[in-house]
């Protein structure tokens, strides 16, 4: 009888031990400060010609010094939404991040007036986000190489790439038709 009651307690501290970890996993422990990052300046060209590198500038500020990923996610109408990217913060950036992200379109083909959505978030290592920036592009082969951004407001640091691969409408389809996906 007293082994009955071993086995029931262990199974029972079993089941709640992994319930705990369980728990732990789905919502992030907050050990590090309540501040949310916030992304204060942004530019990026609307428009570039397939094949360029598309830059896009920011500055983001964590009052907690804890950020750890550039988060970005890619909206291509007709298209299913690409699966997001990360790019980890590096130690030295970790409450104030200024520089640029960039996208390469080289060697895609297919891409000419195409629009898409870019939209970045920062991340701490408390879990928090800071609000999404939001940035719409276009392909046209006859746009101009794309304007720099206003001088002095950003360093020209790199940052690192999307590592998002966009892929051209098949066969140049509208992605008004209701063929594909979106």
């Amino acid at each position: 009888m007293k082994r009955l009651y071993f086995v029931n307690g262990f199974v029972l501290l079993s089941l709640l031990a992994g319930c705990a970890a369980r728990d732990s996993l789905l919502v992030p422990e907050r050990t590090q400060g309540n501040a949310t990052p916030v992304i204060v300046q942004v530019y990026a060209a609307p428009e570039i010609r397939p094949g360029d590198t598309w830059k896009v500038y920011l500055i983001a500020h964590d009052p907690d010094g804890d950020m750890r990923n550039i988060h970005a996610s890619i909206r291509q109408p007709g298209m299913a939404s690409h699966p997001g990217a990360f790019l980890r913060i590096a130690e030295a950036n970790r409450e104030r991040l200024a520089g640029y992200v960039y996208l390469n379109t080289l060697g895609i083909q297919g891409l000419n007036f195409t629009t898409l959505t870019l939209s970045i978030e920062i991340e701490d290592r408390a879990g928090y986000f800071s609000p999404p920036a939001v940035f719409p592009l276009s392909f046209n082969s006859g746009a101009r190489q794309q304007p720099p951004p206003p001088p002095g407001l950003f360093p020209e640091k790199d940052l690192g790439p999307i590592m998002i691969i966009l892929k051209a409408l098949p066969d140049g389809g509208d992605p008004n038709s209701g063929e594909y996906e979106d």
